[in-house]
Parts: C-alpha cells; sequence; structure tokens
C-alpha cells in the first residue's frame, strides 16, 4: 500500500513511511481526560501525508524516522486527507532517523574555513 492510494475513510491500512514534519504538540481536555495532539507529515515514495499523533506517541517519532502503520485509518479534515492509527492501528518506529541540517552538526563534521572562529575570538 502506498500513500497515492489513500482515500478518505479508508481502514486497514498498513504503510512504511518517513517523518519529515513534526508540528507543535496541543493539549486538550475531553470528557474529563487530558491529552496531547500533534501533526506531521510523513511521505513514501509516491507523496506525502499528514500524520496525526497522540499521546505516547508524540515522544515516539521524531523528524527522519521510518515508521509502520498498522490497521491505520484515513479521515479527512477540510479537504486534506490526513492518517491516524485511530482506535483499533498501532504505529511502530523501524528505524531511527536524524533531521537533515542537524545531522552534520552531530555528527562531527568540520565547519568550512570561513565559518571557523578565529583563534582570538576563542581566548
Amino acid at each position: 500500500m502506498n500513500v497515492k492510494d489513500l482515500q478518505a475513510r479508508q481502514g486497514n491500512v498498513d504503510l512504511v513511511l518517513e517523518i519529515v514534519e513534526k508540528g507543535e504538540v496541543r493539549e486538550f481536555e475531553k470528557f474529563g481526560k487530558k491529552g496531547s495532539v500533534c501533526n506531521a507529515v510523513a511521505q513514501d515514495e509516491t507523496g506525502k501525508i499528514k500524520l496525526t499523533l497522540w499521546n505516547e506517541q508524540i515522544d515516539m517519532v521524531g523528524v527522519g524516522d521510518k515508521i509502520q502503520i498498522t490497521n491505520g485509518y484515513v479521515g479527512e479534515y477540510q479537504g486534506e486527507l490526513q492518517l491516524s492509527t485511530g482506535k483499533f492501528g498501532k504505529l511502530e518506529v523501524l528505524e531511527k532517523g536524524e533531521p537533515k541540517e542537524e545531522a552534520a552538526e552531530e555528527s562531527g563534521e568540520e565547519l568550512p574555513e570561513e565559518i571557523q572562529p578565529e583563534e582570538e575570538e576563542i581566548k
């Protein structure tokens, strides 16, 4: 199954996706219970889709991660498809990734010479 094949109100969705964006976490209260929700954008080789992350899923997933959605559900909000695990689905992180901008910093790569601080500036 691929992103390009998804349709609104479709259940039993099984996909492997990469997280390319993660939005702000929002808190809510419903029926006296507090929760958190976050919108993310995920993609495969055929396209992108908005992914709704709930509660503990928010901390599980980061930009660059490869995830698998099992038995997910596709909803529609303001004409845009949105994928979530729904009541019966499952989200699993297959591979932790690194956001592209941070990857160079964390790998310890040398900065280009014009960005290196002068020795006098360090003292």
